[in-house]
């Protein structure tokens, strides 16, 4: 808008006499006209005495609005100001990732060096669980202020493990058609009969435990501290990964040891591919994603592109596969890459655990007495159901951890001689699939109404699959999926480290 003329500031500050006798006698009643913002006075309206005041303020509003410079100035800087506090903001939130996921993953891995140095046949990521566990609560017995501040630093670090957990399970899972070969059907088949009939039997072992031990305590149920959620993906982190795929994919023909080895050459593709398969898998409607699971997504994702590339190669499925996984330290592949975060994913169930501190101590009872009954029925009855039909020792051994989580149970065969971690991850997720799929049409004919008997029943059988499909149904049950999660795993640790107890499975075995 323009600035007003000095005419038309001059005219504004005249008196009403002086307008009535210079116009009204000579120009009849017209409404103002307006020109580039600024009203005609050669054709005037005649208004009343106290109309004056309001249209002098008027013509001086629109000069002071419109040629303020000082005013247009401080709303910039005020634009500028936001948009640079809101990029400051972002930077300090990946920064602050960055640092407490750093701080995890190299705890982590000094643990696992110390004991591996120490010759310690113990779970390094165990330990350190049970060392930061520890040191919330005498924190939060003596100074509660610095257990709060701890567990908030270290937030972004546990979102991030939540949001990515599924995708760290995948490794062996890609891999599984090389490590299934030497399998016979007929044992196969058995397998699946020990996955099915063993779901069902530790699922009414463990809730039928948790109500019979309600029944005892009679105890209401208190409200679980609210548990913050991971942020959905978006179409930019889709796009981005694309664009990764291809670049790498292509570069990868072109130069197939343009990074120095075939499997870190290999590596950005098959990263992606497995990353956009699992983002594409959590987008897909529940009912499909009950078939078609985000963890299932994301294996034939890499597995497909693993198949594209050795075709277009000329270098075989198998050649890629074992590049995907090499368990070599200083020949990484994609796989490596993803199963380093395990041990993170352990220490973060510290802070699960803590969070959640007031509810397992008001529930110990039916939480603890159901987890153990739970964890020992289901080493010990896989065991001697595998001698009665019949399968090999090594694969009996390889499918005893079947409800435990993939992160927990893989540190569980390692303890043995001769197992097969491809197929222990394998039951491992087929077991959590069915649960995912059948636990809560079989609670309901249990008839199963407590939420702390469903949500023990439903993790002490099923795992982290389980607890995500039952808990977006019945929220209520969440709190007790999660603590039964964490603890099963840790229970069956714990105890597959003593050598009595190993001896006494292996026994059994055969």
């Amino acid at each position: 808008m323009a600035c007003p003329s000095a005419s038309a500031l001059h005219i504004s500050n005249l008196s009403l006499p002086t307008l009535k006798g210079s116009f009204l006698s000579n120009h009849p009643k017209t409404s103002p006209v307006a020109f580039n913002g600024v009203r005609d006075l050669r054709r005037l309206t005649v208004f009343k005495k106290s109309d004056a005041p309001i249209q002098a303020r008027f013509l001086q509003m629109g000069f002071q609005e419109t040629c303020s410079p000082r005013q247009i100035s401080a709303k910039s800087m005020k634009a500028g100001s936001g948009s640079t506090s809101t990029i400051s903001q972002t930077v300090f939130g990946i920064l602050h990732l960055i640092v407490s996921l750093g701080i995890i993953v190299a705890m982590d891995k000094f643990l696992e060096i110390a004991f591996v140095a120490a010759a310690i046949n113990f779970p390094s990521a165990l330990f350190g669980m049970f060392c930061i566990f520890t040191i919330l609560m005498v924190l939060d017995s003596t100074i509660p202020a610095a257990a709060t501040t701890l567990t908030n630093f270290f937030q972004p670090a546990l979102l991030f493990i939540q949001r990515w957990l599924p995708l760290f399970y995948v490794p062996y899972i890609v891999v599984l058609p090389l490590s299934i070969r030497d399998i016979p059907p007929a044992s196969g088949l058995k397998i699946c009969f020990i996955i099915v009939g063993g779901w069902l039997a530790s699922l009414c072992v463990a809730g039928y435990t948790a109500i019979a031990v309600r029944k005892m305590v009679k105890l209401e149920m208190i409200d679980a501290e609210p548990m913050a959620k991971p942020s959905p993906f978006v179409p930019t982190e889709v796009w981005s990964w694309s664009g990764v795929f291809l670049i790498s994919f292509v570069t990868a023909l072109l130069y197939p040891t343009a990074l120095g080895t075939m499997a870190r050459t290999c590596l950005p593709f098959l990263l992606a591919s497995t990353v956009l398969g699992y983002m594409v898998g959590s987008g897909l409607p529940s009912g499909l994603k009950k078939v078609f699971h985000p963890i299932i997504c994301c294996a034939l994702s890499a597995d497909l592109a693993a198949l594209a590339f050795g075709y277009l190669s000329q270098s075989g499925l198998d050649l890629v596969l074992v590049n995907y996984l090499t368990k070599v330290s200083s020949n990484p592949g994609a796989g490596d890459v993803l199963m380093g975060f395990l041990g993170s994913v352990i220490l973060s169930f510290a802070f699960s655990m803590f969070t959640q501190r007031k509810l397992v101590k008001r529930h110990a009872a039916e939480i603890f007495t159901s987890v153990i009954v739970s964890t020992l029925f289901s080493l010990y009855s896989t065991a001697l159901v595998g001698r009665l039909v019949g399968l090999e020792p090594t694969l009996t051994i390889s499918i005893l951890p079947r409800c435990i989580t993939v992160a927990l149970a893989l540190s569980i065969v390692s303890l043995f001689e001769g197992t097969n971690p491809s197929l222990t991850a394998a039951v491992v997720v087929a077991t959590g699939l069915i649960g995912a799929n059948f636990v809560q049409a079989t609670l309901d004919k249990l008839r199963f109404r407590d939420p702390i008997a469903r949500g023990i029943a439903t993790a002490s059988s099923a795992h982290g699959l389980g607890t995500a499909a039952l808990s977006a149904k019945e929220p209520e049950a969440l709190p007790f999926c999660a603590i039964a999660y964490a603890l099963t795993g840790i229970f069956g640790s714990l105890i597959c480290t003593v050598p009595a107890v190993r001896q006494s499975l292996l026994a059994i075995v055969g």
